[in-house]
């Protein structure tokens, strides 16, 4: 359910203070940027696109709280040879609006994730999701694989491994009593004093505090028998030295899980700095694992360092 209805929000001090810092980072995609909001019978979906109308789609989903905007540094280097497609998660932080049928379930989330694509002409395309976008990413390349084309996951908590206890208890006050202040102060400590985009952080700490966010629908971890049904090629993007989860043991499950999969283990970064930072070598292992760049000579293997 969410806390106030989203007009209320976005007339009231601390919804246009959130809308400025959203639409400061929007200011920073490339120069012929488009927006759409899209219908459902769940809502309005924002979607930010980038790229040439007819090159292949990519559709970016954000981690929670993170909005379409955390792209802004992405955009331009997969938008060279791929339709940029970013969505703000309907329900989460964003300009989308949860005003039409309730998202319940993960059945009803894939399909408002379906009902994006179809109205975006990316019936079939490729998935990148980062933390929560990964989960969701991950389920829809399971239970509908016509879909899916490629899938990147960038440091996908939940989907192979579980999460460290430590950071759990850190995040927790911040769950249960979001706050401005300790959204920062999290923010900073996930990512270890890494210089992120002081924009960005911003809309991060309006968002938690004071955004009317509705339940947040967690896919399962998918079972050895669903993943025996997956066709995706599949890369998995880890952060060496976040704090969510032990990226060694991740890399483990995920080959285990997957053992087609390619795992790149990036040379900085925490969770909270993707996609953002590193960003160079980040554009780079993107646009290799979506078939578009010069092929990255790595695939990790965490008992073979």
């Amino acid at each position: 359910m969410l806390r106030s209805p989203p007009t209320s929000f976005a007339e009231s001090d601390e919804g246009r203070a959130f809308y400025a810092a959203y639409d400061a980072l929007l200011a920073k995609w490339p120069r012929g940027t488009v927006i759409h909001d899209l219908d459902s019978r769940f809502g309005t979906t924002r979607v930010t696109e980038y790229g040439p109308p007819e090159a292949p789609p990519v559709l970016l989903l954000p981690g929670a709280g993170a909005t379409s905007m955390v792209w802004f540094a992405t955009a331009a280097a997969l938008g060279e040879a791929h339709r940029v497609l970013a969505v703000d998660i309907l329900g989460d932080v964003g300009r989308s609006v949860a005003d039409g049928d309730p998202v319940r379930n993960v059945d009803d989330l894939l399909g408002w994730l379906g009902s994006v694509a179809d109205a975006l002409g990316a019936t079939r395309c490729a998935l990148v999701g980062h933390s929560y976008g990964a989960m969701i990413a991950l389920a829809a390349a399971v239970r509908t694989p016509h879909r899916v084309d490629r899938l990147v996951l960038l440091d996908p908590n939940s989907c192979f491994a579980g999460m460290r206890p430590g950071y759990l208890l850190r995040a927790l006050p911040v769950l249960l009593r979001p706050t401005a202040a300790r959204e920062r102060a999290f923010l900073g400590w996930e990512a270890r004093g890494a210089q992120l985009d002081p924009g960005w952080i911003t809309l991060m700490a309006l968002g938690a505090e004071h955004f009317p966010t509705a339940k947040t629908i967690v896919p399962q971890r998918p079972s050895s028998e669903e993943l025996g049904r997956y066709t995706a090629e599949t890369t998995v993007v880890l952060a060496p030295f976040g704090r969510v989860h032990d990226p060694d043991k991740v890399a483990r499950a995920a080959r285990q899980a997957l053992p087609s999969c390619r795992i790149v283990m990036l040379t900085a970064g925490t969770h909270h700095t993707l996609p953002m930072y590193p960003s160079d070598e980040i554009d780079t292992v993107l646009r290799d694992a979506l078939g578009t760049g010069a092929p990255v000579d790595q695939n990790y293997d965490p008992d073979h360092r």
